[in-house]
């Protein structure tokens, strides 16, 4: 019972440092090399991306502003790495490789990317939701669609 408590929580707290700063949970599980690279890369996205200043504004409830400081060509990019190193450190921290655990991970970066994408246009009763909030919305479609597809490939292949 205690081993079992000892990887889920060492996959946890993983993926709580991952989502803190990718690559700080690579640092944690000793993959030095590629845990500063994701942490260089993760802090070259966020300042080419403004997305520091896109974070502000949007708390200030100032959507308008928050899309003109948005840099999407960079900014596209936030996604895919930003999941991609959660997943990377939720794999190195277990011994056992789930099959097909990826697929919520994938599913969350591909539909905050759409959110991220349709952020400069899309409002809810003529509100624009925003470059932070709208990828953030998009992200449980994703992460229940990557879910379900796990699910099912589970079944089929047990």
């Amino acid at each position: 019972m205690e081993q079992l408590i000892d990887k889920k929580n060492k996959k946890l707290e993983a993926l709580l440092w991952s989502i803190a700063l990718p690559g700080f949970a690579q640092l944690l599980n000793e993959k030095y090399i590629k845990g500063l690279l994701f942490v260089g890369l993760e802090i070259i996205v966020n300042v080419m991306g403004n997305f520091n200043k896109i974070i502000i504004l949007s708390y200030h409830g100032n959507i308008q502003g928050a899309i003109e400081q948005t840099n999407y060509q960079w900014l596209m990019f936030y996604p895919c790495l930003y999941f991609f190193t959660m997943w990377d450190a939720y794999r190195d921290a277990s011994d056992d490789h789930e099959p097909f655990i990826f697929l919520p991970f994938v599913f969350g970066a591909y539909f905050v990317t759409l959110g991220l994408i349709f952020s400069p246009s899309f409002s809810i009763f003529g509100f624009l939701i925003g470059p932070m909030w709208l990828p953030i919305f998009c992200l449980p479609i994703g992460l229940v669609i990557g879910f379900i597809l796990r699910r099912i490939l589970l079944k089929k292949y047990s």
